[in-house]
């Protein structure tokens, strides 16, 4: 439905020229937004991946076996949408402190998105509302270090911003003014915990995250809170115990659509498009992760059927297997200290999952040498490659 422009422009002088600003219009649309026929069965069948995605994390022996690589492809997935160059390994390493030569601001940025969601997640468990003092302090820890560590952390834009072009006067949209912030952030956030009129937490989720982006209420790091955003409210609903939607691979792959269609909605107020494009990316992103955790389980029990029938130093190599399961790229003192094995033993159980080709050591070295679970990050992997 396409209701006409969805908020006013405003005019202001930025650096001596005169620049128009979009202000949008408080959420939720009006006239209300068309949720039947094909796009109720499209938010229904996303709303059934979620649960399959949701179930893995009940059905799996141990729930949280998935959690710590899927949290990172997501922000690998999320940061290269703003351009960084990071990969999967290069994160794992950052944080394994084994990474001399990396790009280290690109995987700074990344790394600083975990501790954000983590930050936001802990915060909605302990019963913080989902508000824009908790979006602040998100964006505190997406900014805290690298590469925009200088542009306000934590703190609402004070001066104009804009997208594409060289300045306001040539940008392809200038979100609000700077003065106009506070007040847009306010309607959102009311919008975020009106009872009044229920609306389907995807439905919601894909207003806000439209609405947020439209406002880009901070000076740097408005995509990534953005897209964080969307997870924080599918898990403070309870729609996702934990965090296991990559939604950013769908995003990634389709971005000039992406960005077409929240053109369209300033624009033109077609709010059921967008729907329609972000309902179908959950639907494909779960059922998509669903499927990885699938291979990932067959993989796991494949290769430990192979390790069982390696005769007497199959006990340590198991034990080392398991803790490779978590963290699927790692060195020798790490899994020592985890695992509570001895570093001989440690040893042994990493040379036999190497001869079984299960692990791959990666640096060459005798010493500090750092091993990888291949085919678990070659399948987690997929999707990820720069753009």
């Amino acid at each position: 439905m396409r209701r006409g422009i969805t908020g006013q422009y405003a005019v202001a002088k930025v650096a001596g020229e005169q620049v128009r600003a979009f202000v949008p219009r408080p959420l939720p649309p009006e006239p209300p937004l068309d949720v039947g026929g094909a796009r109720q069965l499209l938010l229904e069948q996303a709303l059934l991946a979620l649960g399959r995605l949701d179930s893995i994390s009940t059905l799996l022996p141990d729930p949280h076996l998935f959690l710590y690589t899927y949290v990172r492809k997501e922000a690998v997935l999320s940061s290269q949408i703003e351009g960084t160059q990071s990969s999967l390994s290069d994160l794992l390493l950052f944080e394994l402190e084994e990474a001399p030569g990396l790009p280290v601001n690109d995987v700074v940025e990344v790394s600083n998105y975990v501790a954000a969601l983590h930050h936001g997640l802990e915060r909605l468990k302990g019963g913080f509302p989902l508000s824009n003092r908790l979006i602040r302090e998100i964006h505190a820890n997406l900014l805290s270090r690298g590469r925009g560590s200088e542009k306000e952390p934590g703190e609402f834009r004070r001066s104009q911003n804009w997208i594409g072009g060289t300045r306001p006067g040539n940008a392809h949209f200038v979100p609000p003014p700077p003065e106009a912030v506070a007040d847009c952030m306010g309607e959102l956030e009311r919008f975020l915990h009106d009872e009044r009129a229920p609306v389907a937490v995807l439905v919601k989720a894909g207003l806000a995250h439209v609405q947020f982006e439209t406002i880009h209420p901070f000076l740097d790091g408005n995509g990534r809170v953005g897209r964080l955003l969307i997870t924080l409210l599918l898990c403070h609903a309870g729609v996702l115990k934990e965090p296991l939607l990559y939604l950013s691979l769908y995003l990634k792959q389709h971005r000039e659509e992406y960005y077409r269609l929240l053109e369209l909605v300033r624009a033109e107020g077609d709010w059921e498009a967008w729907l329609d494009f972000l309902l179908e990316g959950v639907r494909t992103t779960a059922d998509l992760a669903v499927g990885t955790a699938q291979r990932l389980v067959a993989l796991f029990a494949h290769d430990r059927a192979r390790i069982q029938g390696g005769g007497r130093a199959a006990g340590s190599a198991l034990r080392v297997h398991d803790f490779l399961r978590e963290r699927p790229l790692t060195s020798l003192t790490v899994v020592s200290q985890r695992t509570g094995l001895s570093f001989p033993a440690a040893t042994a159980g990493m040379r036999m999952l190497a001869d079984l080709d299960i692990a791959r050591e990666l640096t060459g070295r005798r010493r500090n040498r750092v091993f990888t679970y291949h085919r678990y990050l070659a399948i987690l992997n997929e999707g990820t490659e720069p753009l």
